[in-house]
């Protein structure tokens, strides 16, 4: 029996979640039904390549070098369709999402999106485009109720939403106490620091700056404690002169982008968040899989993930120097501190594991196409 061809069309194959999440999936996806391709565009963003390949993905690039360019890629990317017969396409992101809406248009082939962003947090122009395309599309999926509702009061699409929460791989993001041991001796910290940390994008909704203030504060009180934000972005230049001005440079760690996370991850105990906004954030569930206590603002799917004083805990997107109350508990109980790390790794494998987020996806997928 052929098998079932299914494209991934996204802007790039950079390190940003949803980027990361495609290449994790493939692994829990079965191979032996299923064939995926991914197209992306953007050559400078390309670290998931790789990744994806080795995990049996097939991957095309026509390059643009900006958005307006992607669209004209459209007349490309259906006949790269027609030719390789591909039965469904699967979009990220608004600008990749436009391009599917154009080719369901056009060639009338299923497209599913998924929105993994709140529509309030885009560019006007990126939610006016939205607005007036959203039903050019078949089917439509939010990784949070939180983006699903969004949704809703921004656009009352007449196509169908369904919330499929993002997921982890419990069985690869475990913590290695190898490597924990490892990147802490050669970081120089000792055995009673207490490192805190955050995987993140340099861009404007992350809040590095709070996270930096925030850090500097509890710093002051607790000398044992050492910082880590792992990632590069746009914002890099403002967020290392921030840095500086607050003269955390000797005790805040900026090693650029990692291609292999989990080590850092391994070496963190708490993993903080200062979002001003999120969909359902890779780098969290990654986090917690790999038992790191939680502290962060309740932003998007955030507050859908952790129960706060459960699972971790989360203080209001404005109030987030709170954070700090949060911090002091863990860093001066130790027994706490652990008991937060267990239950971060027990709510992901509940509720937010990548097994149960990819079967439900391929039954969406099957949904589709038998209509």
């Amino acid at each position: 029996m052929p098998k079932i061809k299914v494209l991934h069309i996204v802007k790039s194959l950079g390190r940003g979640g949803a980027e990361m999440l495609l290449q994790e999936v493939l692994q829990e996806h079965d191979l032996n039904v299923f064939e995926f391709h991914f197209i992306y565009f953007l050559p400078w963003k390309n670290q998931m390549v790789a990744g994806i390949e080795a995990n049996g993905g097939i991957v095309k690039i026509f390059p643009a070098t900006n958005n307006i360019r992607i669209i004209t890629q459209v007349p490309k990317i259906i006949d790269y369709i027609k030719k390789h017969e591909i039965k469904l396409v699967h979009c990220h992101l608004p600008w990749a999402g436009f391009a599917g809406r154009l080719i369901y248009k056009l060639h009338n082939v299923p497209v599913m999106y998924t929105e993994h962003n709140i529509q309030d947090r885009y560019h006007f122009i990126t939610k006016f485009l939205n607005k007036i395309t959203f039903n050019w599309q078949t089917k439509v999926i939010a990784v949070s109720n939180d983006v699903a509702d969004s949704i809703q009061k921004s656009i009352h699409p007449k196509i169908p939403v369904q919330i499929i929460l993002n997921g982890v791989n419990t069985q690869t993001f475990v913590r290695n106490a190898s490597d924990r041991m490892e990147k802490r001796n050669e970081l120089g910290l000792k055995e009673d620091d207490i490192f805190i940390g955050v995987i993140a994008v340099f861009r404007f909704q992350k809040r590095l700056k709070e996270w930096i203030e925030l850090f500097k504060s509890i710093r002051e009180k607790h000398p044992n404690v050492k910082g880590c934000i792992v990632g590069d972005g746009i914002l890099k230049d403002e967020i290392m002169a921030h840095l500086k001005d607050m003269g955390m440079e000797n005790d805040i760690i900026f090693p650029g982008l990692q291609p292999n996370v989990k080590p850092w991850i391994s070496a963190f105990d708490i993993f903080m968040m200062t979002s001003s906004f999120e969909g359902l954030p890779i780098a969290l569930l990654e986090a917690m899989s790999m038992e790191c206590a939680i502290v962060s603002t309740d932003a998007g799917g955030i507050k859908e993930v952790i129960r706060s004083g459960v699972d971790g805990f989360t203080s209001p997107i404005a109030e987030w120097n709170q954070l700090e109350n949060h911090l002091e508990y863990l860093i001066k109980d130790k027994s706490a501190l652990q008991k937060y790390s267990s239950q971060s790794r027990l709510r992901v494998q509940e509720s937010f594991s990548l097994k149960k987020m990819v079967k439900e996806t391929e039954a969406a997928y099957y949904e589709i196409l038998k209509n």
